[in-house]
């Protein structure tokens, strides 16, 4: 298939993208519980293969695919932009919808009484449509190359996100729920007022036609710092992380699942499409350290608290808060060029950023979703009280360790892989305090890590009985414990495809890690 070809089969593959999770979110709303859940498992292999189908586009055709809605160019018009970070992210986001689908269509209890008073039919229906909003929230950010359109693409997410904290049913959950509100409704704001002092100094709103102009003027720093500050608050990176573990640890599994793996990444990949397609010299300011440094306190912070807590999905949601901090470490590194090889350092920078993107986000949706099967067995999820669940979910217990293993950064994972490109990075730009944060924050991973897998996987003092949460033999929903196993599996595989995909996630970039990785060897 010729260039040409391959560009106008990506056109219309960025449309499917974008507009089959929002046609499924409707249906599912217009159909009701009967029908929903069966739309979202047909859409779920679809949008595997359609995100795979965008990624091959763009790399058959070797640049960014655009696409002009309504025939309306910019900057009147509004324009989606595929390149090779964004169809990487999006095969990201559609597999982890996928696995979650899978796991939640075997919840069929629907007449159980839920905390709170809702039931299982109640909550079925509205769970289906909040995870088909998420995955087109998520695509939007990923794809819209206009502010505006990120602003109303990181809405979307945050009004599926929020309804699906509350769905637990607690008055916990529902005081998590309306605590992460309020930290989207002031990042919004926030964002929103950066916009609208943006347009007044350019006129435009396109993030291809403010990349081409000098951007110097203190009303446009002004509106970027704000933007910035209100996309920190909902991509929860320290010291705005607050909502994020009460959010995520108080979830149904499945929600926590796809908040804690995608809806935090559609705030950084807007941030970073801020910082390297509008403004790529703030990179070389102070700020950038800034931000950096606050990844580092995200490190930090978040792997010490998660080592405190007794308490298995806290733990992964404090772990949540220290993974997203290696995100933010890239803005340290992005701008400084590697001069014994003339390769620029960014390339490396932003392959290790899809990697931790990706590995998190399969590992840290194993997790949950193990931890939910966990608790649901155990009646609770308290690391002193788990003792012997690992002879009854084997399965889930596997999983939860190998993604344990890819957020320690353990090889041949993809963490390590991303991790070792940004401690290759720091090194050769000599910026070494942040190759000793990583390490750092590797090992304080292993800790919390083992910590819950030995409570797991310990002889429990007398024979443990199965709870009412296990799936009996021979039920076709025993098999959905297969998802986190195939999450966690996928985050191992990561790093053997490492190398593979890097030239993919640079169209559109500058050069390659797999060149800068020739040209050291020489």
């Amino acid at each position: 298939m010729s260039a040409p070809e391959s560009a106008v089969w990506g056109q219309a593959l960025v449309a499917s993208a974008l507009a089959l999770p929002v046609a499924g979110s409707l249906a599912c709303v217009l159909l009701g519980e009967r029908w929903s859940r069966f739309v979202a498992l047909l859409l779920a292999p679809v949008m595997v293969a359609v995100s795979i189908a965008v990624a091959v586009a763009v790399h058959l055709n070797g640049a960014a695919i655009f696409l002009v809605v309504g025939g309306w160019r910019p900057p009147l018009g509004i324009q989606l932009r595929a390149d090779g970070l964004a169809s990487s992210l999006l095969i990201t986001a559609a597999i982890v919808v996928g696995a979650t689908t899978w796991f939640a269509f075997g919840d069929q209890d629907e007449s159980t009484p839920r905390p709170g008073g809702i039931t299982g039919a109640r909550r079925s229906a509205s769970f289906w449509p909040l995870l088909l909003g998420v995955e087109a929230g998520v695509s939007a950010a990923f794809l819209c190359n206009d502010l505006f359109s990120l602003f109303v693409a990181l809405e979307m997410l945050t009004f599926a996100a929020v309804p699906l904290v509350s769905l637990g049913g607690s008055v916990s959950s529902a005081a998590a729920a309306l605590q992460y509100m309020l930290f989207a409704l002031m990042g919004s704001f926030l964002y929103l007022v950066g916009v609208v002092l943006l347009y007044a100094a350019c006129g435009t709103l396109d993030i291809g036609l403010l990349g081409q102009r000098s951007l110097d003027d203190s009303v446009v720093l002004l509106a970027l710092a704000i933007m910035s500050v209100g996309l920190f608050a909902k991509a929860a990176l320290f010291p705005l992380h607050f909502w994020l573990p009460p959010a995520h640890g108080g979830a149904l599994p499945a929600a926590s699942a796809v908040l804690s793996a995608l809806v935090v990444k559609g705030a950084f990949f807007v941030a970073l499409r801020l910082w390297i397609d509008v403004q790529p010299g703030l990179l070389a300011s102070p700020a950038a350290q800034v931000v950096a440094g606050l990844g580092a306190g995200a490190i930090l912070f978040g792997s010490v608290v998660a080592l405190q807590q007794t308490r298995l999905k806290p733990l992964i949601a404090y772990s949540t808060v220290a993974q997203i901090g290696y995100l933010f470490l890239l803005f340290g590194l992005l701008a400084e060029p590697d001069e014994s090889t003339g390769v620029a350092v960014s390339s490396m920078v932003l392959t290790a950023a899809v990697l931790q993107v990706g590995s998190h986000a399969l590992a840290k949706a194993a997790m949950f979703l193990a931890a939910g099967r966990i608790t649901d067995v155990a009646g609770h999820d308290r690391l002193d009280g788990l003792a012997g669940v690992a002879r009854i979910l084997p399965r889930c217990v596997i999983a939860f360790a190998i993604a344990g293993l890819a957020l320690m950064g353990v090889p041949p994972s993809g963490g390590f892989w991303a991790k070792w490109l940004l401690l290759t990075a720091s090194v050769e730009t000599g910026h070494w305090w942040w190759g000793m944060i990583i390490v750092i924050g590797g090992l304080l991973s292993g800790g919390y890590v083992y910590r819950a897998v030995v409570s797991m996987t310990a002889a429990p003092a007398e024979p443990v009985t199965p709870g009412a949460g296990v799936i009996p033999r021979g039920s076709p929903w025993r098999s959905r414990d297969m998802a986190p196993l195939l999450l966690a599996m996928a985050s191992l595989l990561l790093g053997f495809l490492a190398l593979k995909p890097v030239k993919l996630i640079q169209v559109g970039r500058g050069p390659t890690a797999d060149q800068h990785m020739e040209a050291t060897a020489r």
